[in-house]
């Protein structure tokens, strides 16, 4: 074996060995995690994906279904910064953002002094998002999409890593604020957390009924996740499966001449081009958490589901019939062919 060919057996070997300790970094954090936490398994998951590629999560579900306990126990996990913010009708932009106040000095001298909202932390809580009006919402957006925030004419960077997970309860119930469209886009997943099965709810109640503080450890610290970061990001992608998150994306809008008749039937508008990039970097998370080298179809298809369900409005006749965006989606899945993968004779 050649100089060359060593060294690049040895660099394999030596990514290999780094997604498996990735691998086992991830299940050491599910395993904390369900201390505190029964069931919930693809919700959990898919927050450990949107986490490992700098992305955003919108959890939603009826109040008691331990949302909030999930993301206070995930920043305990992880060894970095962590602030919850109660969303309410009468919060304002300013406190989140933080604002300039006027400040005298000992020689009498007067100035401004930015303090810093909540918003600088590592991991922000936005709890019950849409509590609050549209434009408190919306200070939130600079900073998920810049991880930055601009107050006056001065611009901050937000530590990193940056992460927003905001919960939220059912549209239908009374006191909530439908999300604007272009912060709903800024969320890579939108997760629905459901109601836990008999068993499951079982294993909860003789838990929290009993007098017993639950510890869990802490497994990764704020560097360690920025590096996981770029580990993700080197995950191979196949011009194969990027030609199918493409058609899964473009298949969402009525307008597009390969969009099938589900679409152009029920659907008012699809997802932008910022689905199929997150249908790639979920692709990537899952592969990484399970130690595998390239994204396969089956990572793409696992997290369809929750990438695209908040970048398509249905209409009328789906809502007359019953179908919610998940049916259209499960539809499109069974619909959109796969890429012909290219034969080498």
């Amino acid at each position: 074996m050649s100089k060359t060919q060593s060294g690049t057996a040895k660099s394999s070997r030596s990514l290999g060995d780094i997604l498996q300790e990735f691998s086992h970094h991830r299940r050491v954090m599910k395993e904390e995690l369900q201390k505190v936490i029964v069931g919930q398994d693809e919700v959990i998951e898919q927050l450990f994906a949107a986490i490992f590629t700098r992305g955003h999560c919108l959890l939603e579900g009826v109040p008691g279904l331990a949302k909030t306990l999930m993301v206070s126990t995930l920043a305990k996990i992880l060894d970095v910064e962590f602030r919850r913010i109660q969303f309410t009708p009468d919060l304002m932009p300013s406190d989140i953002t933080g604002t300039n106040v006027l400040e005298e000095s000992e020689g009498g001298r007067r100035e401004f002094r930015f303090v810093e909202g909540p918003i600088f932390t590592n991991i922000l809580l936005a709890d019950e998002i849409n509590r609050t009006p549209p434009k408190t919402q919306a200070a939130l957006l600079q900073a998920m999409q810049e991880r930055e925030v601009s107050v006056g004419q001065t611009t901050y960077q937000l530590p990193a890593p940056f992460f927003t997970i905001a919960t939220q309860n059912p549209i239908e119930q009374e006191g909530t604020y439908p999300l604007p469209e272009a912060q709903l886009d800024r969320f890579m997943f939108n997760i629905k957390v459901g109601y836990p099965s008999r068993a499951e709810e079982e294993q909860i109640l003789a838990q929290t009924t009993r007098n017993e503080h639950v510890e869990v450890r802490k497994v990764l610290s704020g560097k360690a996740i920025l590096n996981l970061q770029k580990l993700v990001g080197s995950v191979a992608v196949s011009e194969y499966i990027i030609q199918y998150a493409a058609s899964l994306a473009r298949a969402t809008r009525p307008r597009d001449e390969s969009a099938p008749e589900v679409v152009k039937e029920l659907v008012d508008w699809g997802a932008g081009p910022r689905a199929g990039q997150f249908l790639i970097h979920g692709g990537k998370a899952l592969a990484a958490m399970d130690g595998r080298f390239s994204v396969a179809l089956e990572d793409v298809q696992k997290i369809a589901i929750p990438v695209l369900r908040h970048r398509i409005s249905t209409n009328f006749q789906a809502q007359a019939e019953g179908l919610t965006n998940d049916d259209v989606i499960e539809r499109l899945l069974k619909e959109v062919p796969t890429p012909e993968i290219q034969k080498f004779s």
